[in-house]
């Protein structure tokens, strides 16, 4: 399950994610928002957050205007690794080498085609459980 969460400069392309994950067949839970009508990202930040870390969800999705408020928000959550990536290379890496667990994007800073090839890369690459990463994803959380 995919815990998915954007504010209104996330919310256009949340739905275009949402009709290819169902096009994929891969189940997801909405946290919302639900329009385009002005909010609050840190409601939703934390809603996914919170769905990750207690394993209601395996991974998610967050989208805001930038990605960047978002994933800031999100990361206050302890055992959450959310990475903004704008590009296949960062959300390959940010899987294979932080096991990152939340994906980022901003609704304005990347379009629809290549948003859903990220999102792609980042949901079917696997974390590598090198140790040299292990080790360091520890050091992170302590």
């Amino acid at each position: 399950m995919i815990a998915l969460g954007c504010d209104h400069g996330g919310f256009e392309l949340m739905q275009e994610v949402k009709k290819h994950l169902e096009e994929r067949g891969l189940e997801y839970r909405d946290f919302g928002t639900d329009s385009a009508k002005s909010c609050d990202y840190p409601v939703y930040a934390k809603a996914v957050a919170e769905a990750v870390q207690k394993g209601e969800c395996e991974k998610g999705i967050l989208i805001c205007g930038t990605g960047i408020g978002i994933s800031i928000t999100a990361n206050k959550f302890k055992g959450i690794r959310c990475a903004l990536c704008h590009d296949c290379f960062s959300a390959e890496a940010t899987r294979l080498h932080n096991d990152a667990n939340i994906l980022a994007m901003g609704g304005r800073v990347i379009g629809p085609g290549h948003a859903l090839k990220v999102v792609d890369t980042f949901l079917d690459t696997p974390f590598s459980g090198e140790e040299r990463h292990k080790r360091r994803i520890s050091m992170i959380e302590n």
